[in-house]
């Protein structure tokens, strides 16, 4: 990739927010319900003897999309996507938490989607575009950020099914607070009996849209039992646990060790997930991946080996796990404290994002 390659056209936005807008929705942003004023873009386009490439980087305004009614992604659901955050330090920088590994799951994504492979400098100087264009969208209260949502579509006109030949890569960025909102507290989760995450063979480890597309409606059966969250089994495998609609779970043992389900090829390797694994292998903690099934769960709260469990992901970061519905029964206890593995943990990570402590793994990777 050289130098010129690298070079994004800027294209401002003359209807930028004004700092009394910006300030108003920094002072409460939710999560993900307003963007910034930029989004970077890069296009992809191939002949039929494969000849070309990605393309014309750029800066523009932050808008709708134009695509054509027949777009592959509209009809053959060719689409990829990451999460990531960027976080202001004390002295000013802004630097975003392990790039370079979404820039690789985003590539491994893009192999088992037929997407193209986008060069990681081209991931990276995308983020660097948009962040320093739109820094003053970062908000500053305990636990925000500025979440990134690097993204690939398929936008081809073309029916036939076959990979699509012209595609786009953008970054969109939107203020951030605490996912499930206000002071970080035990969630209740719902188990899915009706269905499935992802199958064998399938795109669950892939960062795609349609897994999460699939997800909602086991989304909504917790929404309407009171729950945050739904928990995916492996129905034919013991009921394995699989993963949260979007978190990959932990089990703290009473021995000291942290227990997370195997990567199968139906769980996404969250980025979250290996960070925890590492920091906790770090505290001289045995850390296991491996097949963990709901009975196990349920023996090992009632028994008093497992002390807690919690969830982790770049949108929560860490949340403790109080109670698991699944039907009448309840595994746990709904009113149950955050456990202190838990907290400190989640202490510790959002201390090396957030520049308060050491990045001893050379994690952090500065934008600004």
């Amino acid at each position: 990739m050289t130098a010129t390659e690298l070079e994004f056209a800027q294209n401002l936005s003359t209807s930028a927010a004004t700092p009394e807008q910006r300030s108003a929705i920094l002072a409460n942003p939710g999560f993900g319900n307003y963007f910034t004023d930029h989004t970077t873009v890069v296009d992809f386009a191939v002949n039929e003897a494969g000849e070309g490439g990605w393309h014309s980087p750029r800066l523009e305004p932050y808008g709708p999309i134009a695509l054509d009614p027949a777009a592959a992604v509209l009809h053959y659901g060719q689409e990829i996507f990451e999460g990531m955050k960027a976080y202001r330090h004390a002295d000013g920088s802004v630097w975003t938490f392990r790039a370079e590994a979404n820039a690789a799951r985003l590539n491994r994504s893009a192999v088992r989607l037929a997407l193209p492979q986008l060069p990681e400098e081209l991931f990276l100087e995308s983020l660097r575009q948009l962040v320093n264009a739109d820094q003053a969208w970062i908000p500053s209260g305990d636990g925000e950020s500025l979440y990134l949502r690097p993204f690939m579509i398929a936008t081809e006109a073309f029916l036939g099914v076959r990979p699509a030949r012209e595609v786009t890569f953008r970054v969109i960025a939107s203020p951030a607070g605490n996912y499930f909102g206000g002071e970080v507290r035990p969630v209740a989760i719902w188990v899915s009996r009706n269905y499935a995450r992802a199958g064998r063979g399938g795109t669950g480890a892939a960062k795609a849209g349609g897994n999460y597309a699939s997800s909602l409606a086991a989304q909504l059966e917790a929404e309407a039992h009171d729950c945050k969250q739904v928990l995916f089994l492996d129905q034919f495998n013991d009921n394995a646990i699989e993963e949260l609609g979007g978190m990959n779970v932990f089990f703290v043992f009473r021995d000291g060790s942290l227990v997370t389900p195997a990567l199968s090829g139906t769980i996404l390797e969250g980025v979250t997930r290996s960070s925890v694994i590492q920091l906790g292998r770090d505290r001289g903690m045995n850390v296991t991946e491996r097949k963990i099934t709901l009975d196990e769960w349920r023996d090992g709260v009632k028994s008093g080996d497992i002390t807690e469990v919690f969830a982790c992901g770049t949108a929560a970061v860490i949340t403790p796990i109080g109670s698991l519905r699944d039907g009448d029964e309840v595994i746990g206890a709904p009113d149950s404290a955050a456990g202190e593995v838990t907290m400190s943990i989640r202490s510790q990570l959002l201390g090396i994002q957030t520049g308060a402590s050491e990045d001893t793994h050379g994690w952090l990777t500065r934008l600004v």
